[in-house]
């Protein structure tokens, strides 16, 4: 059969099919210009008019033809970046063939057999220009990226000309300084440049044609050697991309810059149409594309250097060959991390600005890509990490994060923003100074479905995590270690939890230390371990403040009484998996006492049947994603030897054993639906024994509850008899006047479990990073029913 091929023909666009059966020579320009001729299309246009299954029979049926259609589309680019697009035709040129890359590469890559295609060279295309051998000629992929970057950068077709001329006297492309025209103030960069929506409009498609040319990753399965690096984003973001600075600056700039309010008046946005939004959102991908770097495998991108007049240290060790990875941790001038750090939080603040004045803002869809963003400043770059906890701002990005975890705890197609929102307080929780932000009254009243309380951001984070917990789906049983380590991080420093939070803690520790839910899987007890360590933190270094939680751990008493006594006999461990056939809902949520919800809120709501979601790789454990340091006297943290780590005198969580399940993202497709929270990791052989529940039950650390208990339960029971006392507000009141000096046992050094990097994370994120751009490209939609092989793309 011959194989058919649309095109668009003339200024009519009249559809015409074009049938070929032999190959069309490269020479025959009228043929060719067909392609691009000068009429007016859309991106849309050529997605419509160029038909998966056409791309594909082009493909098998007579692939010289398609080859031919590659390498003229990328020559029509580098004319044009050669001559600087001064024509409206040429212009018109180059964004057509701009379309129709985006349209066909993502069916080069999924075949395996033309993947190599655009890395072969062209005869005749030298590195150098003129007649050189065609050793030196330069493959078609590393053309096309050249001649993007230069057309990025293209005075009035891209940016701004600088002078006020005929195109006579227009700028010569290559002799122009591009820092001079990064696209928006910000880092490195102080002059806003006027708005043109059509520069804009141009930018977004050169640069939905970059995200193509790097999506290569989408076509190759996931893999655990995180270090096979893409060659479309290696080369983008090496020396030989000249434009490499000044691209960097004016991606990070426009998002960072972005204000969707509209001038800051309300409603603005239903008088303007907004054309930065689609470049923003464009921006926001291809940056953190660029930024998919694994840091665990090389020397840590992050350099402290002294600071200079520029925008980025001048200091070595240079960092990595990734030059914007490079130029992302050396930005280090305070203005420059408040103007990050501001747009971010403005930008994932949006969403909450909703809930106050409906539809005063536009909404903005892309808070996932923001989160990864901020995930890579605080990864790559120390001194941004620190900026971020020196002072209360932190909590603008704690508070949309908790919006989101929350908002999104029932729904099955957000897992991934589950996790990242995790992962980044995991992160944060590391460092001292994110417990001791916490402390700040939460005054702000977002609408969020969590009972209502007065307190402070600290009270937030624990009833959010209560709630994820209580009320989550079952795919989010995994997080729950996660949700945990971040409470014990930041307990030293919690200074007075509200009652409200105090027994949402007690109400987590009832419902973990049952006996079925501890028998029923290899490491759930290492939640008891959590929570206990959290509550002897509280009660060792902040016991005064704490009387709410001390007064809890006093009603719920027989909690810590039933554990110290768990048995460990056969019979009992069978007595206890038996009670959990009979009750399968996993967490009591009737003894919570949750109380009225917040005003305006609306409950979170599981994702519509048949919603799209992409799945992910599992995520290393607990123990392979942190090291545990030990805070000294004087603050300083020091790293601790696993060994070391045994010792500590309240015991800590042994390492998760390694029958278990890891802890994952998604389990395998088999268990997936068997998961329960009763049985979170078993692995269907493993069966509780009286020595096991013995190797553990041995650690608890429950001396400092138990003296506590020991000391202050019979006052407060004299208390109630002398007074005939039933008003808690009075026991309160005693409690809070006590003091437990000399009479607890030594306080234990303070253990904080700090995130570390490692290739099992840097595959989740190339994995969830891939998935969220490939579900939010829809209109084109340029990925959709091609062969992508990293992940799978399920419905709800």
């Amino acid at each position: 059969i011959p194989d058919v091929w649309t095109l668009w023909n003339g200024s009519s666009a009249s559809v015409t099919t074009f049938v070929s059966p032999q190959p069309v020579e490269a020479t025959d320009d009228a043929f060719w210009d067909q392609f691009w001729a000068d009429t007016a299309t859309s991106v849309q246009d050529v997605f419509a008019l160029v038909p998966a299954a056409e791309i594909r029979a082009v493909r098998e049926e007579s692939p010289s033809n398609l080859a031919t259609l590659c390498y003229k589309a990328v020559e029509k680019l580098v004319q044009g970046a050669e001559s600087g697009c001064h024509t409206e035709k040429e212009r018109q040129i180059v964004l057509n063939c701009c379309r129709l890359l985006t349209r066909i590469l993502p069916y080069i890559f999924e075949d395996p057999d033309w993947r190599g295609f655009f890395w072969s060279t062209v005869p005749g295309a030298g590195r150098g220009g003129g007649d050189e051998d065609d050793e030196n000629a330069r493959p078609l992929a590393e053309s096309l990226l050249l001649a993007v970057t230069d057309l990025l950068f293209c005075p009035d077709f891209t940016v701004q000309s600088h002078r006020r001329s005929t195109v006579d006297t227009a700028e010569d492309i290559h002799s122009i300084d591009s820092c001079e025209y990064i696209w928006e103030a910000g880092v490195g960069f102080a002059h806003s440049p006027q708005p043109n929506y059509i520069h804009d409009l141009n930018r977004t498609e050169l640069l939905k044609l970059l995200l193509t040319c790097f999506s290569e990753a989408m076509y190759l399965p996931p893999s655990s050697d995180s270090s096979n690096t893409n060659p479309w984003v290696q080369f983008f973001c090496s020396t030989e991309n000249r434009h490499a600075l000044p691209l960097f600056t004016s991606l990070l700039n426009v998002v960072c810059a972005y204000d969707p309010v509209g001038y800051g008046i309300p409603y603005n946005h239903l008088l303007f149409s907004d054309y930065r939004e689609p470049l923003v959102e464009e921006a926001a991908q291809v940056l953190i594309v660029t930024l998919d770097y694994d840091s665990s495998t090389s020397s840590s991108p992050t350099v402290d250097g002294t600071t200079t007049g520029t925008a980025m240290d001048d200091v070595d060790p240079p960092g990595p060959d990734n030059l914007f990875v490079n130029y992302l941790s050396r930005i280090h001038r305070e203005e420059d991390f408040q103007f990050i750090l501001k747009g971010v939080a403005r930008l994932l603040s949006n969403p909450l600005v909703q809930t106050y004045l409906p539809n005063s803002a536009k909404k903005i869809q892309f808070h996932q890509e923001l989160l990864v963003l901020f995930w890579k400043l605080c990864d790559f770059n120390k001194k941004f990490l620190f900026f971020v906890l020196k002072s209360s701002d932190v909590l603008d990005i704690l508070v949309p994060i908790l919006y989101f975890l929350n908002d999104a705890r029932a729904d099955q197609s957000r897992v991934g923003l589950m996790h990242i929102g995790v992962f980044i307080l995991l992160l944060l929780s590391g460092e001292r100074n994110f417990g001791v932000r916490l402390n700040k009254p939460y005054s702000v009243r977002v609408p969020m479905d969590i009972p209502v309380f007065t307190g402070t951001h600290a009270d937030l984070l624990i009833i959010v995590f209560h709630k994820i917990i209580t009320s989550g789906h079952q795919r989010l049983q995994p997080l729950f270690d996660c949700l945990l380590t971040i409470v014990v991080n930041v307990s030293p420093y919690l200074k007075s939890l509200s009652m409200v939070a105090a027994n949402k803690l007690l109400h987590l520790l009832e419902a973990f230390s049952t006996t079925w839910f501890l028998f029923s899987a290899v490491q759930n007890h290492h939640l008891v371990f959590f929570l206990l360590e959290v509550f002897n933190n509280i009660i060792q270094y902040q016991f005064d403040g704490n009387s709410n939680l001390v007064y809890a751990v006093i009603r719920k008493r027989n909690v810590f009484h039933q554990l110290a006594n768990l048995p460990t006999d056969s019979q009992a461990i069978q007595k206890g998996l038996q009670r959990k056939k009979k009750s399968p809902e996993p967490i009591s949520r009737t003894n919570s006492q949750d109380g009225v919800s917040m005003e305006g809120s609306r409950p979170a709501a599981p994702a519509e049947p048949g919603t799209l979601k992409t799945s992910l790789v599992a995520t290393p454990g607990i123990d392979k994603l942190t090291e545990k340091s030990q805070v000294s006297e004087d603050g300083t943290m020091r790293s601790l030897e696993p060994e070391a780590s045994q010792m500590s005198p309240e015991g800590n969580p042994p390492p998760a054993l390694s029958d278990g399940e890891p802890w994952s993202g998604e389990a395998s497709h088999s268990r997936r639906d068997r998961r329960r929270l009763s049985s979170a990791s078993s692995s269907g052989q493993w069966t509780p024994t009286p020595d096991w529940v013995m190797s553990w039950k041995s650690k608890l650390p429950l001396q400092t509850i138990m003296r506590l208990l020991q000391v202050l339960v019979p006052q407060v029971e004299k208390i109630c008899i002398d007074k005939g006392l039933t008003d808690e507000s009075e026991i309160l009141k005693f409690l809070q006047h006590g003091t437990l000096v000399g009479l607890l046992p030594v306080p234990h050094p303070i253990l904080i479990r700090k995130y570390q990097a490692n290739s099992g994370t840097a595959m989740w994120f190339r994995t969830y990073m891939w998935g969220v751009i490939y579900l939010r490209n829809v209109d084109p939609p340029i990925w959709y029913d091609t062969d992508v092989k990293l992940f799978e793309i399920q419905r709800v």
